[in-house]
């Protein structure tokens, strides 16, 4: 069976086109977002709402406590099994979401080095004392898992540097050496727009989430945690609003950065996504909803080899 994963850059417009794309398709729709996946933090990672997820059945997202960890070893293993019901009951699994970290280890595998508590705290304590300094060995040695890693994600970092450091090889080759026990097809469909259309959707989008009270849904949840110094609110808004709301930069500064980090998030993303292979593209700018549904039924069934860079 084949199986679509709907992929692009952040407020490209997803949410919309895979709810009528999945009932088209008979398909229930599986998350494959870091951060949607996490409890509480909603209007800030653009989580489909709980009407949206009525339209048709939606799996992993809003299951993982804030508090906890969750890697891409533990998000293959969940979305596999999450397949396979689906499969049972003869639908059709559709992937959704932006994170290249776990397209990858859905598609090619993951090493499943054991963690090491003691390398993990020294190299925290190395990034506390010189901030920086993990991201900048990790671009020294692996460029490719520099490129796939946010630059906040400090988690992700060590985890890359671990897995160096233990085999001697770099994070990217596990990912780029196919592990032969995935027997599905993924047909990759990465929506994209142009440039200036897909930063002001962003701009918009942002200041949208500032009205739709994103400030006091990032004060509520500061108050119901111990720390704030959780990997996922380490997240491109969430970081942005807890610093406002230390009084360490006013509003405006706030939104600007907000805006500006996201859209440099989705040139983050673009850049990865044009390495995908065989992954087909699709500009949605000048078309209609039913076009880009049309469409994408076609590469879907092989009608059209659509691939557009």
């Amino acid at each position: 069976m084949k199986i679509p994963i709907i992929t692009g850059p952040t407020a490209v417009g997803k949410t919309n086109i895979v709810l009528k794309l999945a009932k088209k398709m008979n398909a229930e729709i599986v998350c494959m977002d870091s951060r949607q996946i996490y409890k509480k933090i909603n209007i800030g990672t653009a989580k489909p709402t709980p009407d949206e997820m009525k339209i048709v059945d939606h799996h992993l997202f809003d299951f993982v406590e804030l508090e906890n960890n969750y890697s891409a070893y533990d998000y293959r293993k969940d979305a596999l099994e999450t397949i396979k019901k689906i499969m049972k009951k003869n639908k059709t699994p559709m992937l959704v979401g932006g994170t290249g970290l776990y397209i990858d280890a859905l598609i090619k595998g993951f090493l499943n080095v054991s963690s090491d508590y003691g390398l993990r705290t020294y190299l925290k304590k190395l990034e506390f004392s010189n901030h920086g300094i993990l991201r900048s060995i990790l671009k020294d040695i692996d460029p490719e898992s520099y490129m796939k890693i946010h630059e906040n994600d400090l988690k992700r970092t060590i985890r890359a540097l671990e897995i160096y450091i233990k085999t001697g090889k770099k994070m990217s080759y596990f990912f780029n050496k196919k592990i032969n026990d995935n027997y599905y097809e993924y047909v990759i469909i990465v929506l994209d727009r142009d440039r200036k259309e897909l930063h002001d959707r962003i701009n918009l989008r942002t200041e949208k989430m500032l009205e739709n009270k994103f400030i006091d849904e990032v004060r509520n949840i500061l108050l119901t945690l111990k720390t704030k110094n959780l990997n996922s609110l380490n997240t491109i808004g969430y970081k942005e609003v807890i610093e406002y709301l230390e009084g360490k930069i006013n509003y405006d500064t706030m939104v600007h950065l907000i805006k500006r980090n996201t859209r440099r998030y989705a040139r983050r993303q673009i850049i990865y996504f044009r390495k995908l292979q065989g992954a087909h593209w699709l500009n949605i700018s000048n078309l209609t909803e039913k076009e880009i549904i049309e469409k994408i039924l076609n590469i879907y069934g092989g009608k059209k080899d659509a691939r557009e860079i």
